[in-house]
């Protein structure tokens, strides 16, 4: 027994001499180095709170060390926020770092654009011993901006009542003052801004609107929208996180809906990005004009659709829509649609995608409240494409959906279409038959689009395309960059210029 007890105290003894000898502690000396020397936080919103950054801090040497103090250089008057160690604050003593280890001190900020003197807002992280002092920059851009957010009630945030019902989206409809939105300072919108019946929202050229998670616009019955950019100045509609890392982040908001009933809503020289759904448009509002008219637009990484239409009416003109997790272009149970020199390049490759890049039909299924499912069907007035492109990562891009019992018109002219069917799984669908002459002119099937980088939405075409002067002359005389079409006409949005 006292044999036994005495080799426990000898262990105790040795286990006690080895952990004091692994933590002895030596204070630091400005040996320390950092995984960067600046940290930027990219840009902010005003009183929107940015990402978390990281900052990895590393011991070098062969010493455990103890770093005396980590410090905001402003000191609590700081808009920086930090996380060392998983402690938060803004003044930190007496760090603990073991010899060939690491650190990381996380960095957020939330800046009033009212209460600093310049937007480039810096502070530094200091690394201090009382003798030698190490330090990180840090830098954020803030910008000032017109915010809209949804009403509050009683009950809490208000939703939006359209035709009596309620949505059950936070959101509320623009005042008169709010309906004319101006280039001077972006715009930063918090659920779903409506445009009343009977109104119309006017974006300026070089107008910058900005969505919070869950957020759009929405046009109500007779409404408008009309956003008129310029080559020079386009209209740049995407989320609010102004991060590098979310510069291609689909579904960061919601959509653009057109309900049932607008009319003569406009989109010139517009970029919409990163959204669920690009556009949604439903229901031909006029016999005289088209509920949507887009030009010179581009629609870029929805997390769902592009362009979505329903039964609506749809004139386009050197319209570029990118990369979707479902469809590019969906024009779904019938309607008008007039498509010239658009470019369609869905090579989406976040996730797996079923359905074909461009689709067209003339009806519509959902399920009923037994749960049985429904078909209906409604004319498909028109479905025209010349001089544009289809293409995509998928072996069909290009789809024509009919259901029998309404009309069914369509004519493709001079179009490049990507429409590979190895599987041999549609060869009785009349409507694919792209040797019929009466519905399809001058198709070149599966020919080369040579985009530029279409992973990334750029869907310029090189000098090996076999778009290059496939075009038809049209009222389109301009590609979307403004190149003449006069010498050369292109197939899609873009002309080719050799370099």
């Amino acid at each position: 027994m006292r044999t036994s007890f005495a080799i426990i105290i000898v262990l105790l003894l040795t286990i006690g001499q080895s952990c004091r000898k692994d933590f002895d502690l030596t204070t630091n000396y400005g040996s320390l180095e950092f995984s960067k020397d600046t940290v930027f936080l990219d840009t902010i919103f005003s009183n929107v709170g940015s990402a978390t950054y990281h900052l990895k801090v590393y011991n070098r040497s062969n010493q455990n060390i103890t770093i005396p103090e980590i410090k905001l250089n402003n000191g609590s008057a700081s808009n920086y926020r930090l996380n060392v160690d998983g402690a938060p604050g803004k003044t930190f003593t007496d760090i603990n770092l073991l010899a060939k280890d690491s650190l990381y001190i996380f960095i957020e900020t939330t800046i009033n654009f009212n209460t600093v003197t310049d937007p480039l807002y810096t502070d530094k992280i200091l690394f201090n011993n009382g003798t030698n002092q190490q330090e990180v920059e840090l830098v954020t851009l803030v910008k000032d901006a017109h915010f809209i957010f949804p009403a509050k009630n009683e009950m809490g945030i208000e939703t939006l009542v359209l035709d009596g019902v309620d949505l059950g989206i936070q959101g509320r409809y623009l005042t008169d003052s709010e309906l004319t939105f101006t280039k001077e300072k972006p715009y930063v919108i918090y659920g779903y801004a409506a445009v009343p019946s009977d109104k119309t929202l006017t974006i300026e050229a070089g107008t910058e609107i900005h969505f919070h998670k869950n957020s759009g616009i929405i046009v109500d019955k007779k409404g408008s929208i009309k956003a008129n950019g310029t080559k020079e100045e386009k209209i740049i509609l995407e989320g609010d996180r102004l991060e590098h890392s979310f510069e291609n982040v689909s579904g960061q908001w919601g959509t653009l809906w057109l309900r049932a009933g607008s009319k003569d809503n406009i989109f010139n020289h517009t970029l919409i990005k990163n959204a669920t759904v690009g556009i949604i448009a439903d229901s031909i509002g006029s016999n005289t004009s088209p509920t949507l008219s887009i030009k010179n637009t581009e629609v870029y990484n929805n997390s769902a659709y592009g362009v979505l239409g329903r039964n609506t009416s749809i004139n386009a003109e050197n319209l570029v829509i990118g990369n979707s997790g479902l469809s590019s272009l969906a024009c779904i149970y019938g309607g008008s649609y007039n498509f010239t020199h658009i470019t369609i390049g869905n090579f989406w490759n976040n996730s797996f995608r079923e359905l074909p890049a461009v689709i067209i039909s003339n009806n519509i299924t959902y399920e009923n409240q037994n749960g049985e499912k429904i078909t209906e069907v409604s004319d498909l007035i028109a479905a025209n494409f010349t001089n544009s492109i289809v293409d995509g990562n998928n072996n069909v891009e290009f789809f024509l959906d009919k259901v029998d019992g309404s009309t069914f018109n369509y004519q493709i002219k001079n179009c490049l279409l990507k429409f590979d069917d190895i599987s041999n799984a549609y060869p009785d669908v009349v409507e694919l038959d792209f040797n019929d002459t009466n519905h399809y002119q001058n198709i070149f099937l599966n020919n080369l689009s040579d985009f530029k980088d279409p992973s990334n939405n750029n869907f310029t075409i090189g000098r090996d395309s076999e778009a290059i002067n496939k075009g038809i002359p049209s009222s389109v005389s301009e590609d979307i960059l403004g190149t003449n079409r006069n010498n050369s006409i292109d197939l899609g949005a873009y002309q080719y210029v050799p370099l």
